[in-house]
């Protein structure tokens, strides 16, 4: 444009100066006068002096009423009325005016009314270049199909250029290329057309497009030009094949990935254009199987994706072919190949295979005695495939290697018992070394089978056992318990008596029931003439060789009031317990007439005699003391009294259910002199009598106390065997008391059971004795806190302290 604008500056400087000096001026046949001036001249510029011309007086112009006319054009022109100029007065374009014509002229009328006259003026307008060629667009567009044979001509759109003469349009040229050359058709003078000159074959694939600049040019001084871009597509036709942009692809994959991960992309390209360049990707004939389950392939991104669950263990590496094929008419295929390598992941578990197993071991199994052999395997490779093999701690057992890899046995390292632990769940752990590691475990059952290694074993040693007289014969009186911690025969236990007390044989009056350790007693006992004794029971079992142990029993018989009183004095050499007793009538009150003695051989309260009157003439005479069986007078005899008096005295033990037995005493009072006569000789068989009872009762008592020391003994020999402490069992009374002479109340002996404690008590001859707890006929429960009970509770009796022999 500034080149443009330079041009035409140019031009009309060139203008003014001709139409300054080269003024035409002449008349023609008809009077016309003609001016020529140049198009685009400025306003104001001078075209020539037509009050000269016209040979009219410049000062009567306004006078004359000078005008110039023009149907349209008469604003372009003015007269200056002082001195007559024509000058120009509006922009004159000559293109604007005249068009295309050659020749452009401005006609004008000069009017001059005083007198009339009128004028014709014709103005010349002459061109200048001041167009450029134009073309009708800045761009165009053409297609040519890559096809098109060499020599194919192509017209183009031929530029337009307003100006005439030598300013017009004169040629075209196009910019260098080795495809096309430019050729211009001359239709007229002003209308030459370019044509394009295809000279070798063109391809798409190489340039889509040609731009070429087509440059049209005027015939003006300096010419002017016009510019049109022009496009030329190349259209395409399908002769390429795709090509990926690889032949092989290589790409590494972890097993176990995500359904719908993407593993890679491949690419191939097509150098055609559109629907002939489009490609669309798909598997080859060669994938079929596994691997079109694990992968598939986006037929337009040409992503490939996991489709399956990919495991190493199954198979390590895939090969995949893949084919592009392109849209066209005729479709081209391209091919590639995907090489894939699955990597190895910590996924699988260790398996332990258990090839070789002892369901059960002896107790008495040797120390490394092998129960199972094991191996074990991972499918994984690497550190990841590699296993460590370990068992729980705390137990007899340990794994030692093979020579084989991966294969293990367990052994025995410690002694087993089946008494302390019948049986083994072994956990066999294996782990492997990946990151993070896996760890599975087996667990396998070995039992422990028994040999006879166990004695049976008492409940209780030594055993108590306390029986009452009187029992029947063949009833169970006591049973013993021994458990064997063997199983099955071994643990069988079977019951045999064994010796007694100074190896006496037992099996005459004990039997024991060898299935269930129940003892029978063979016999009635008689606590009166037996008292306790010891004898021992073997229990054995059925191993081979059977084992055996024994344990002692102390067999304590308990009293029962199975006795009645017997009365020993007085008693008539006959036998008879109905005597005649004589004394003076002149005693005083609280006279002993005579004394009543018996005798129970049952102990304890079975034992303790009580005295009263069945039967008396005269209760305010006579008296008995209940305890001491003492007669004495209540008052002195009177001279009504009668002379003869029978008694019947009631002699009773304290059993639960009372035993009894009766002397008759008849009681003859006489003068002083013959009841001192009768007396001296009764008193001299009396005493005759009851030397020879107290002989035999000194003999009686003498071995009862006799049998009680060894008693003692022997029960304090069975205390001192004892590991548990029964030294207060058993214990002596500190406050022992007796209260008469006689032996009807004589001892105690106090034991504990418990939180209680028990005092057993009875007459001299029972003192070898021995009372058990559960028998409470004979027994006073005395409280803890109260240990002189006894002594209270017996001064409560007042028995009577003088001997009754």
């Amino acid at each position: 444009m500034e080149c443009l604008e330079y041009r035409g500056t140019l031009g009309n400087i060139r203008t003014f100066l001709r139409a300054m000096v080269f003024v035409f001026l002449f008349k023609m046949s008809y009077g016309a006068i003609r001016y020529s001036i140049q198009e685009e001249i400025k306003p104001g510029t001078f075209v020539g002096n037509i009050a000269g011309d016209l040979g009219i007086q410049p000062k009567t112009l306004l006078d004359r009423r000078f005008r110039m006319v023009s149907a349209d054009k008469s604003e372009l022109f003015q007269v200056n009325e002082k001195d007559g100029a024509l000058l120009v007065s509006g922009r004159i374009d000559r293109e604007e005016l005249c068009q295309e014509n050659p020749d452009c002229y401005i006609n004008l009328k000069a009017v001059i009314e005083d007198p009339l006259e009128i004028h014709h003026v014709a103005i010349e307008i002459v061109d200048v270049n001041d167009h450029s060629p134009n073309f009708a667009d800045r761009q165009r567009r053409l297609e040519i199909p890559e096809s098109t044979v060499p020599g194919t001509r192509f017209q183009l759109a031929g530029a337009h250029d307003p100006d005439v003469g030598i300013n017009a349009l004169r040629s075209y040229k196009i910019s260098r290329n080795e495809h096309f050359e430019l050729k211009v058709e001359d239709r007229s003078e002003n209308n030459k057309i370019p044509v394009l000159v295809l000279l070798k074959p063109l391809d798409r694939e190489r340039t889509a497009v040609h731009e070429l600049l087509l440059t049209a040019l005027d015939g003006g001084n300096p010419p002017l030009s016009g510019l049109v871009n022009i496009s030329i597509v190349v259209l395409d036709i399908n002769d390429n094949v795709p090509v990926f942009d690889q032949q092989k692809y290589s790409v590494s994959l972890q097993e176990n990935l995500p359904i719908g991960t993407v593993i890679i992309k491949v690419n191939a390209t097509d150098l055609d254009f559109g629907d002939n360049g489009v490609v669309e990707y798909s598997f080859g004939e060669t994938v079929r199987g596994r691997g079109s389950e694990l992968f598939e392939l986006d037929r337009n991104s040409g992503e490939i994706r996991v489709k399956g669950l990919i495991d190493f263990e199954e198979k390590r590496s895939y090969e995949i072919h893949v084919q592009a094929t392109d849209n066209g008419p005729v479709p081209l295929s391209g091919h590639c190949d995907i090489f894939v390598r699955v990597e190895d992941v910590n996924d699988n578990q260790p398996e332990i295979e258990v090839t070789f197993l002892l369901n059960s071991i002896p107790e008495d199994a040797k120390l490394g005695t092998v129960v199972a052999l094991i191996g074990v395997t991972d499918k994984d490779s690497g550190l990841n495939g590699q296993v460590t093999c370990t068992l729980e701690e705390d137990f007899p057992f340990e794994l030692k290697p093979s020579s084989q890899s991966n294969f293990y046995s367990v052994v025995t390292n410690a002694y087993l018992d089946r008494e302390t632990v019948p049986e083994y769940v072994i956990k066999i752990m294996a782990r492997d070394l990946g990151s993070p590691a896996l760890l599975t475990s087996e667990s396998v059952t070995i039992l422990v089978t028994d040999v006879n290694d166990n004695r049976p074993t008492f409940s209780e040693n030594p055993y108590t056992m306390y029986l009452a007289e009187n029992n029947v014969p063949g009833v169970s009186i006591f049973s013993v318990s021994a458990v064997d911690s063997d199983e099955n025969e071994n643990a069988q236990v079977s019951y045999v008596i064994g010796k007694g007390l100074n190896n006496t044989k037992l099996a005459s009056f004990l039997n024991v029931n060898p299935e269930n350790g129940n003892i029978y007693a063979l016999k009635s006992f008689d606590f009166e003439r037996e008292k306790t004794f010891q004898f021992q029971v073997v229990a054995k079992d059925s191993g081979t060789p059977s084992l055996s142990s024994n344990v002692t029993v102390n067999m304590f018989i308990l009293d029962q009031n199975d006795n009645a009183p017997v009365i020993l004095s007085p008693v008539n050499s006959n036998g008879s317990t109905e005597f005649v007793e004589e004394f003076p009538r002149n005693v005083i009150a609280g006279h002993l007439v005579t004394k009543v003695r018996a005798f129970d051989p049952d102990i304890g309260y079975n034992g303790w005699l009580s005295f009263s009157l069945l039967q008396v003439t005269d209760p305010t005479l006579f008296g008995l003391e209940r305890y001491t069986g003492q007669i004495r007078t209540l008052r002195p005899f009177m001279e009504s009294d009668k002379a003869e008096h029978k008694l019947v005295v009631l002699v009773k033990d304290n059993g639960n259910v009372s035993l009894s037995a009766t002397a008759t005493v008849i009681i003859r009072a006489t003068e002083s002199k013959e009841a001192f006569a009768v007396s001296d000789v009764k008193s001299a068989v009396k005493n005759e009598k009851e030397n020879s009872v107290t002989f035999y009762l000194i003999i009686s008592l003498g071995s009862v106390s006799v049998l009680f020391f060894i008693s003692i003994i022997i029960l304090t020999v069975m205390q001192c065997s004892k590991p548990r402490d029964y030294s207060s069992k058993y214990s002596r009374d500190s406050n022992y008391v007796d209260t008469s002479g006689n032996g009807t109340l004589c001892h105690s002996i106090q034991y504990r059971s418990g939180e209680k404690r028990y005092m057993l008590v009875g007459p001299r001859m029972s003192i070898g004795s021995t009372i058990v707890p559960n028998s409470n006929g004979n027994t006073l429960v005395v409280s803890e806190h109260s240990g002189r009970t006894c002594g209270a509770n017996l001064s409560l009796h007042r028995l009577q302290q003088k001997d009754m022999i």
